[in-house]
């Protein structure tokens, strides 16, 4: 079968031959136009087994799925290593993989480290939980949390440089909220990018990603859209609790998937295929963490939606989106993550007086 990745004995042929494959940039990869994102199995949208999770991993590889995405701040370490268990039982010319670099743990004082010390130490602990000798791409985790775009220019991108230099990844990659940041990053940045991970910027309350495309495009850029969903306001049910959504879009949400559920549809189903209508992105990255929540995914994006969900789709962008007074939540959660390690810092300096 002439798809990318695709192993003989191992995939589903039927439902391979039904997922579209798009180049990410000039990275030579062909990517499926759905990925499988890490977050929820490292706990970040409740708990899960691993067996639950190894399963969706599995079906979703067979189902033709070819591209993962993790990271060591998704349950401080637990989706790499989920990911490690159920990885071992396939073949690794059958998928590819990226992780991340620079945020870590819940606690405030250690939650973020852009150095180059700590970049080394984190890829080599990633692979090791991983089980692999390299990752496809290696990526900047949420980089608008560094102190100053200097330490990701100067220190955290020349450090993943040596990472791929070393083997231990291919293609290096950044991630963030602002947009704006990425694009300068990418401007001003001595050392290669290849991909940018967008999240929540291509969903029916905010898709302002549309701006930037053809600027990545450009620079032939792999985009990587995630979070179609807006990690959980798109669909039936509350956000999580660390959702940094303002009340307002919570509340539009929230309207919105009760409006669609009146009119015989699924608010969940029109933000995935609103956000797979934008041209350009090379993979949409939905994160499940059980295989039904998978296969909804799945059939969102293969089956193109009917003229009621489009009209439909455009009603809920009118009646709860676009008049909101903020579409976005840019800089709230900035404001108080250093106001929270400042507060910190200056109780521990305190302490030692």
């Amino acid at each position: 079968m002439d798809k990318p990745t695709f192993v003989e004995g191992f995939h589903d042929p039927e439902a391979v031959k039904k997922m579209s494959y798009h180049p990410l940039g000039n990275t030579g990869m062909q990517v499926s136009r759905l990925s499988l994102g890490g977050g929820p199995l490292g706990g970040l949208y409740g708990d899960t087994t691993e067996t639950e999770c190894a399963n969706m991993i599995h079906f979703a590889l067979k189902s033709g799925v070819n591209y993962i995405d993790t990271a060591p701040w998704y349950g401080n370490g637990r989706s790499e290593e989920v990911l490690g268990k159920a990885l071992k039982d396939v073949p690794r010319s059958a998928y590819y993989i990226g992780t991340k670099v620079g945020r870590y743990e819940p606690n405030v004082e250690r939650m973020f480290d852009f150095s180059g010390e700590r970049v080394a130490r984190s890829v080599d602990q990633s692979l090791k939980l991983l089980g692999l000798d390299y990752v496809d791409v290696i990526q900047v985790h949420d980089l608008e949390f560094a102190e100053n775009v200097d330490l990701i220019l100067n220190e955290t991108l020349p450090a993943l440089q040596k990472v791929v230099e070393q083997g231990k990844a291919r293609h290096i990659g950044i991630t963030g909220y602002p947009l704006s940041l990425l694009k300068e990053v990418v401007e001003r940045s001595s050392v290669k990018i290849e991909v940018v991970l967008s999240y929540a910027r291509n969903t029916l309350i905010d898709d302002v990603l549309k701006e930037y495309m053809p600027f990545f495009k450009s620079r032939n850029i792999g985009v990587i859209s995630a979070c179609a969903v807006g990690m959980g306001l798109l669909c039936e049910g509350e956000p999580p609790a660390w959702h940094p959504a303002q009340q307002e879009i919570k509340d539009a949400a929230k309207l919105a998937a009760k409006f669609c559920k009146d009119a015989g549809s699924d608010l969940a189903r029109l933000a995935v295929q609103y956000s797979v209508s934008t041209e350009g992105v090379a993979t949409h990255l939905m994160g499940c963490n059980d295989s039904l929540i998978f296969k909804r995914n799945l059939e969102a994006i293969l089956t193109p939606p009917t003229a009621h969900e489009v009209a439909l789709s455009q009603q809920v962008r009118e009646k709860f989106f676009l008049k909101l007074s903020k579409r976005e939540w840019e800089g709230g959660y900035l404001t108080e993550y250093w106001e929270a390690l400042r507060k910190l810092r200056e109780e521990k300096a305190k302490g030692q007086n």
